[in-house]
Formats: C-alpha cells, structure tokens, sequence
C-alpha cells in the first residue's frame, strides 16, 4: 500500500520579538499506515492567527507538529464508521498538508456546507473567528438595538464580523478602528460602519473620542494597551467592555503595556470589563451557525477572506497576519476544494 508523504511546518526556535520565518522549518515525513478508527484528511485551507504567536511562546515545542492550528479538508481515507471518503472535516491539527483525525478529538467535526457557503467560511465567519465574534457581542455584550458598540481591529477576521452582527442586531451607531485608510473605507462603505479611524492618524484616545463624541454603550476590545484606554475613556456609566485579546502586546509579553492608565473609571463608573475566549464557548457554535448561515445567505453579513496561495506561504501568511497585511480573515489554501 502507497503511503501518504505529508508537509509539515514546526517551530525551530522561540522568537524575541516579532518572529521571522527562520523561526520555522518545514518537515517532509511519510505517515504510517491508519490506525484502527482513524481518518486521514487532506487539507484544503489552513488557517493563521494571530495567538498563535503566543503560543511560540508557550503551547508550541521546538521540533514538535504544530497543535492548535485550524484547517478544513476532505477525507481520503478511513478507518473509522464515523468518517467515509469525501466528508469535509475541520479539525485543529495545525499548519500541514494532512492530518489523522479520530471521532471525538477535540475540534474535529463533519461540516456539510448549505448551497452558496464555501468550505472556507468555516474558518472564518463559521469558523473560531465568527464564533469570538458571535460571543462576543451577543453572550458577553448583550448588544441591543439602539445602543451604540466600538470595535478595535475591525477590520481584522473578529471585527469584520462583529461589526456586520452588530449592524444586524440593529446597533445605533458602530465605530471601528483599522490600521490604513483603506480598511477605514472598507469599514465604512462596504461594512456599513458609522465611523471608523485609522489608528496610526494620532491617539487613540483622542481618535476614538472624535468618533464617539456622546460616547459609547459596548466595546469588543482585541488589541489591548492604548486601545483598551481608549474604549474605558468613552464607555458610558454601566457600558459593557468585551475583552478578547491583547494582539499590541503579543511580540512583547515581558514588557508591561504603557496603558490602560485610566483603570480607575472602571470602577468610577460602573462599567462592565470582562475577558473571554472562545474556548470556554463552544457550546453556543450550533447556535452561531444556525443565527449566522441565514443572514450569509441573504447577504446582510458577508465574509472577506485575504487568501495566500500554497503550503510554501504559510509561514508568510502568518508573519503577515502579525503585521496587519489581512483585510478580514487570513488563509491558506493548500489544496483545491
């Protein structure tokens, strides 16, 4: 019997700093026969994230596959009852060609995309991503019409998503921040957002402030440090802030960030700062999609997606990911669906 070659990418060295692409090493390995109740899947699109630079840090060995990187692909083989030839997988194996799955591993699942959603939507809107941003404004925020909501990074793989939710829920006003004029104008044109800014154009603080001028009733906060500060500054008494990541400090965990300074008017003013990740809610994912999937289809939310080319780029997709080069959500796609 043949035996699979598969590609993978491993950590070659922790990173002081931003990481470079010498920091990784791809890996050309022929996989062993399927064990008894397992599947082999070939990997259609890879996903990068920008935690995953935390886990260089920690999470990732040196020389070791890659874990908790999310991928969608298609079974070529099985040993197991539960998976058959053809059945689109999503799994969390990390940045490789292949991948053997097992029924009941964590993050392994059959997806069967309705007519109209591509497979890489669930790496993205129906993905880790959609469901953050799902979370985020409908459990953690409690969102209302009428109520007003700024986003950090809304022009990142979360806020894009959470800013369309936001807008369907019929938010009063949606603010954004983005890192270039063109995100800005992709916020506010194609995403239907009321306001957004460049965040380079000043400080934050005084950016969002302008934006928000009668301040605002929730935040979904990803970026941390002088954009945390920012939204604390403008949320109004009993506002609600979501916190989710802190990506401004990922390249730098040692180093404390110079904000927020204005911690105290948390409590001065009975805000709501909570933290989250998506992990500890991935029970609310059927209930995502089943909100999520109606409005894909009529197009009230859509899904942007900057696609890298080739097994070859994952590791320039990821490094461009840290340097903000994704509008929406970044892939990888490794293989034709």
């Amino acid at each position: 019997m043949t035996r699979t070659v598969t590609r993978s990418v491993r950590l070659a060295a922790r990173p002081k700093g931003f990481p470079t692409a010498e920091h990784f090493r791809f890996v050309e390995e022929e996989l062993p026969a399927l064990a008894p109740g397992t599947a082999l899947v070939e990997n259609v699109h890879l996903s990068v994230d920008p935690y995953m630079r935390e886990l260089m840090d920690a999470g990732w060995e040196i020389g070791e596959p890659l874990r908790y990187g999310r991928a969608v692909g298609r079974v070529l083989e099985s040993r197991s009852p539960e998976f058959a030839p053809g059945d689109l997988v999503a799994h969390s194996e990390g940045w490789s060609t292949h991948a053997v799955v097992a029924p009941g591993q964590a993050g392994v699942r059959i997806v069967r995309p309705p007519a109209g959603i591509p497979l890489s939507a669930y790496l993205s809107v129906l993905g880790g991503t959609g469901l953050t941003a799902y979370v985020g404004v409908r459990e953690i925020l409690k969102l209302q019409a009428g109520e007003s909501v700024y986003i950090s990074a809304a022009a990142g793989a979360v806020g894009s998503v959470a800013g369309q939710i936001a807008r369907v829920l019929g938010a009063g006003r949606v603010i954004g921040s983005a890192g270039s004029a063109a995100k800005v104008a992709y916020l506010t044109g194609e995403l239907g957002f009321d306001a957004a800014f460049d965040h380079h154009d000043g400080p934050v603080s005084e950016l969002l402030a302008a934006a928000a001028p009668d301040g605002i009733d929730a935040a979904l906060e990803g970026v941390g440090g002088d954009h945390l500060e920012a939204a604390i500054g403008v949320t109004r008494e009993f506002g609600r802030i979501a916190w989710v990541g802190a990506i401004s400090q990922y390249n730098n965990p040692d180093e404390p960030p110079a904000a927020p300074r204005n911690l105290y008017a948390v409590s001065d003013r009975s805000i709501q700062l909570r933290g989250y990740q998506v992990r500890h809610h991935l029970h609310l994912r059927p209930e995502a999609e089943q909100w999520l999937v109606p409005h894909l289809l009529a197009g009230r939310i859509t899904s942007r997606e900057t696609v890298v080319d080739g097994f070859d780029r994952v590791v320039d997709a990821f490094l461009g990911v840290l340097r903000g080069e994704n509008t929406g959500k970044m892939l990888v796609r490794v293989a034709g669906e």
